[in-house]
């Protein structure tokens, strides 16, 4: 107990290492750690705007068009309404062509911008953080620029501030800055390529958040500075945790496969997963590259800290069913059919 009296009286920093090691115990107890903020007057985040576990899969050569009918069959635009601030974080991880499957396509993101912004909502905010360069340079090289000047968003770069400090549940990483647009929104969408990774297995619209938002300028580029790393699965799981991601839309025209996240082969498949529930999203997104939730650890952790729902059995699918869209993406990245969800 001394070192939470030495802690409370501010002569330990939260950062000292046994201080850290200390405070992933504490927060291992039974309190969440969104009910361990509240005890302690921290900020405390939203529930997700929509509280289902409907996943949508679609096919269409166009990317666009494909993630267009994935919102749609979801039925959430009818809800957004003039006072919602509608933020959209696109992976733009660093400064590549988007058919390289590394970065968003300039054209979806104009289409999910185009979809919120006919309900007219208070703001739409793009909000990225690049984990290779200044986020500003890869906004202008691979000409998303244009796309939010165009459609009159507004843009926030994650890797500076204003922030606030948000508590996590990590045995390495006990709390870090956080853009406060995090605090204003009321929907927050996750638009990434769907990609293999060669740390987290898979990366999709959980570690697109997960890895976007903490700032470049606490933890350096490529975010590696302060041990994130280091844990990297459970940091992931941790940010799943704390912040509600709305809408999942996780493109797989172009995916990456081989390796990731930017040293892999690009394949176009046409397919689009789209989902309300991030975990659900995930486990079906990880499904096209070969993995049960059990498979990405990540994956299976937010399923046990009640993140989201990754039983296959409890997720209503939309669309094209699981079976159809693993056989597309496998014979589209590997010239033969695949699905482990055959009977």
């Amino acid at each position: 107990m001394r070192i939470w009296k030495e802690y409370n009286r501010g002569s330990l920093s939260r950062d000292m290492p046994f201080v850290r090691e200390n405070w992933a115990v504490k927060l291992s107890s039974k309190l969440s750690a969104t009910e361990y903020m509240a005890k302690r007057g921290e900020k405390t985040m939203r529930q997700r705007r929509w509280m289902n576990s409907r996943v949508s899969i679609t096919h269409n050569d166009n990317e666009a068009a494909a993630i267009k009918d994935a919102i749609n069959l979801l039925q959430v635009i009818p809800a957004v309404n003039s006072s919602d601030v509608v933020v959209i974080t696109p992976n733009w991880v660093k400064n590549q062509a988007p058919d390289s499957a590394i970065v968003v396509g300039q054209e979806s993101l104009r289409q999910i911008i185009r979809l919120f912004k006919g309900k007219n909502p208070k703001r739409i905010v793009i909000a990225a953080g690049s984990a290779d360069d200044e986020t500003k340079n890869v906004m202008k090289a691979v000409g998303y620029e244009k796309i939010i000047t165009d459609e009159g968003a507004e843009f926030i770069d994650l890797n500076h501030g204003p922030f606030e400090r948000l508590t996590l549940k990590h045995s390495v990483i006990a709390s870090t800055n956080i853009n406060k647009i995090l605090y204003e929104a009321t929907i927050l969408i996750s638009f990434t390529q769907l990609k293999y990774h060669e740390e987290a297995t898979v990366s999709a619209a959980i570690k697109n958040i997960a890895m976007g938002w903490p700032p470049a300028e606490e933890h350096g580029f490529p975010k590696k500075q302060t041990g994130i790393h280091r844990e990297l699965h459970g940091f992931i799981s941790a940010m799943a945790e704390q912040i509600p991601i709305d809408l999942s839309i996780i493109s797989a025209s172009p995916a990456m496969i081989g390796t990731g996240p930017s040293k892999g082969i690009s394949r176009h498949t046409g397919l689009v997963v789209a989902g309300c529930d991030p975990v659900s999203a995930d486990t079906v997104a990880a499904r096209l590259l070969g993995f049960r939730p059990q498979g990405v650890r990540y994956l299976f952790e937010c399923a046990g800290k009640n993140v989201g729902e990754s039983d296959i059995e409890k997720i209503s699918i939309e669309g094209i069913p699981l079976v159809d869209a693993e056989n597309i993406f496998s014979r589209a990245a590997y010239g033969a059919a695949i699905a482990l969800d055959k009977p």
